[in-house]
């Protein structure tokens, strides 16, 4: 017990000695839990400028300009004579979209017919695109709605309304673009970044020795120890302190969402200690951090359904910590997951970490020398 002490002080002491193993391991987490989230801090798109070509001039149809005009996520910004001065401002980034609303909309829609909206988007921006169609959709399906009252109650049929559909986000609940992405590659940055420091420091140990490291049974779980302990302080940070500066869901279920941190942990410093073990220098780490983030994020099936993927993929998804600590975690902050309905992910983590821990063992056990 005496010398798993000593390996794990001389660990954590190694860490704080070695500036690039510092720099990753607790720098870097602190710089991506305020510079990462800064790119979605408004959450949703909104304001985002459209021209709008009335070619009706009627009392519907400055209505309904109007009614574009209060939207959330559009700005009427423009009112040009035709759609071939809409078209020049969109080429010249003026606007990002544009609503033609064409003649004789308010006869067709007093004929008892249905008016007929041209909406444009630039194809360029596919984000900004679809932020401003899906938002003109729904705010002109809601004009369309009051018209159909008015209309009905100028004929002297009943004032009935029409059929509401009420949306209520259970999680994200400010259905925000940031509260969904951010939280899951929140792990993947703790997961880098431990793996980043755990190829620096053995990288930099081989390359001092010039030969395959080996420790001891002692040595190597004090080690194991602290990388586990430096890894589940970044993850708590991030899953509190973080979630709650930046306004995240959290607080679903706690002790499941403890649980989902520490197996998380225990998968990745094993799976870190067996690729280390094959870096020959400490830059070998950065190219491998490099080369595998942004694939390790798609293979976690967070913004990609796992329903969509090859059944093969998803498989081999599942032999990475990554898979199932992130969605383990995710649910368990944001949606309240309970302890059964996680309970696949921490099953898959437990294998994963003896699966790793035995490789590691394997990679790294013997008896030191020199």
């Amino acid at each position: 017990m005496r010398r798993v002490l000593a390996a794990f002080r001389t660990t954590l002491l190694a860490v704080f000695a070695d500036q690039a193993a510092v720099t990753v391991m607790v720098g870097a987490v602190l710089l991506y839990s305020f510079f990462y989230p800064a790119a979605y801090r408004h959450q949703v798109a909104s304001a985002l400028p459209i021209a709008v070509v009335d070619a009706d001039r009627s009392a519907t149809s400055r209505a309904l300009v109007r009614h574009v005009d209060a939207l959330r996520a559009v700005q009427v910004v423009s009112q040009p004579a035709d759609l071939a001065q809409a078209r020049a401002q969109l080429e010249a980034g003026q606007v990002d979209g544009i609503v033609l609303i064409p003649a004789r909309l308010e006869r067709d829609i007093l004929r008892g017919g249905s008016g007929e909206l041209e909406l444009l988007g630039n194809g360029a921006y596919l984000s900004r695109a679809s932020a401003i169609l899906s938002g003109l959709a729904e705010g002109v399906t809601a004009f369309a709605r009051q018209q159909a009252v008015h209309q009905a109650a100028f004929m002297g049929a009943p004032q009935a309304a029409p059929l509401v559909l009420v949306q209520r986000p259970l999680y994200n609940t400010r259905e925000g673009y940031g509260s969904s992405v951010v939280p899951g590659v929140s792990e993947l940055i703790v997961h880098q970044t431990l793996l980043l420091g755990i190829g620096v420091l053995l990288g930099s140990r081989r390359a001092q020795l010039g030969r395959r490291l080996r420790f001891d049974a002692p040595s190597l779980l004090g080690m194991g120890a602290a990388f586990v302990l430096v890894g589940v302080c970044g993850l708590l940070y991030y899953v509190g302190f973080t979630a709650w500066v930046q306004d995240y869901p959290r607080g679903g279920n706690v002790p499941v969402l403890m649980l989902s941190v520490l197996l998380f942990a225990l998968a990745t410093v094993p799976f870190g200690l067996f690729v280390g073990s094959f870096f020959s220098t400490r830059e070998r780490a950065f190219q491998y951090v490099t080369g595998v983030s942004i694939p390790l994020f798609f293979l976690s099936n967070l913004s990609w359904p796992a329903l969509a993927s090859p059944p093969l993929l998803v498989a081999l998804a599942k032999l990475l910590p990554t898979t199932p600590g992130i969605n383990a975690i995710v649910r368990a902050q944001q949606m309240g997951a309970r302890l059964p309905e996680v309970g696949g992910e921490l099953l898959n983590l437990g294998l994963l970490a003896l699966l790793y821990g035995a490789l590691a063992c394997w990679r790294l056990r013997g008896t030191p020398r020199g």
